[in-house]
């Protein structure tokens, strides 16, 4: 239980509610900054744009795993030991 509220996920935009459950499906979980930045619908499209074209672009020399493991580390480093969790998991699906 979060002390934070969620959004419900029927109310979501379609868009923001598709992709949550895209990765739900994949991954077996929903990150809580998905449904945390889902009460602000324009941010959480600004953030995921972002966060789509560093990790998802399909050119490049790096790997999506490496990718991954790139963000583990800083995350790690910054003493973020959510998004080490967070970003671990995505790394080993």
């Amino acid at each position: 239980m979060s002390r934070y509220p969620f959004p419900d996920l029927a109310a979501l935009p379609d868009d923001i509610r598709t992709r949550i459950l895209e990765v739900q499906e994949k991954a077996g979980f929903v990150p809580n900054v998905f449904l945390a930045f889902a009460r602000r619908p324009a941010e959480w499209r600004a953030f995921f744009a972002y966060h789509d074209a560093l990790m998802l672009k399909e050119e490049g020399s790096l790997t999506k795993g490496e990718r991954e493991m790139i963000v583990t580390t800083t995350s790690a480093a910054n003493q973020c030991l959510y998004c080490v969790v967070a970003h671990g998991a995505l790394l080993r699906i």
